[in-house]
């Protein structure tokens, strides 16, 4: 059994004295695991970093068997992450949120290409945020928990939305909320692509998909809470939007 793809790079840990087992996201594979022999080398040490890009080869002598990689690196993000604390924080919520939310070896190519842009754009602090809210709903989207924010729930409406229903992950006017408004999420205007989509108000954004990763995605994938690193992403992002 082997196969041939190109990956970004979720994590990495020892195996035995000079080997790595690598996790990636591949566009035809997904996440997948395997053995790379003389991963600790000086030669390839340096390039295994977090949101790596690496062509990558993997065989094994049965499909379910953890298998051998062979990686080539192609590009390296540690650069432009390392620069910049928010940008860090970010890209380790990203290759978290995959390694927490992806099945083992189940494609999700649309979901691969979006990450790979929003890695991409990694060294442009201004463009980051917003283009992070964006995967983010992708990410829901894709794990089957997408918001529908095309127009009110309660009465058709498409202007006046104002707020999101936490049971159904659907848009709410201000209007037909009423009393029960203090039980809704906020809907910031850059949840619906309107506005100047401050730091301040993508982190109120954040904690409205934030709700359905909690109490939606995470128990119905993991017995165990989100990655702490989104948490700690958004509180960078927080304490750049106060400074």
């Amino acid at each position: 059994m082997d196969w041939r793809d190109t990956g970004i790079l979720l994590s990495t840990r020892r195996h035995g004295e000079t080997a790595l087992i690598l996790e990636v996201f591949t566009p035809l594979h997904g996440r997948h695991a395997g053995v790379l022999r003389g991963g600790t080398s000086r030669k390839l040490a340096p390039h295994l970093q977090p949101g790596a890009q690496l062509d990558l080869a993997w065989r094994a002598r049965l499909e379910d068997h953890l298998g051998a990689f062979t990686a080539e690196p192609q590009r390296s993000r540690a650069a432009a992450a390392m620069g910049d604390r928010l940008a860090l924080a970010g890209l380790n919520a990203v290759t978290a949120l995959l390694s927490f939310c992806l099945p083992e070896r189940e494609p999700h190519a649309a979901l691969y290409t979006r990450t790979e842009r929003l890695l991409d754009l990694l060294a442009q602090t201004d463009l980051w945020p917003l283009a992070y809210l964006n995967w983010e709903l992708a990410l829901l989207e894709e794990m089957g928990f997408g918001l529908d924010l095309t127009a009110c729930a309660v009465t058709g409406a498409t202007e006046g939305l104002a707020h999101v229903s936490p049971k159904t992950g659907r848009a709410v006017t201000a209007a037909a909320a009423g009393a029960w408004a203090d039980r809704l999420l906020p809907l910031p205007p850059v949840l619906l692509g309107r506005g100047e989509a401050g730091d301040a108000e993508i982190a109120q954004a954040l904690a409205t998909t934030g709700y359905f990763m909690e109490h939606r995605l995470a128990p119905e994938l993991r017995d165990r809470p989100l990655p702490a690193a989104r948490a700690a992403f958004v509180a960078r992002l927080l304490t750049r939007a106060q400074g």
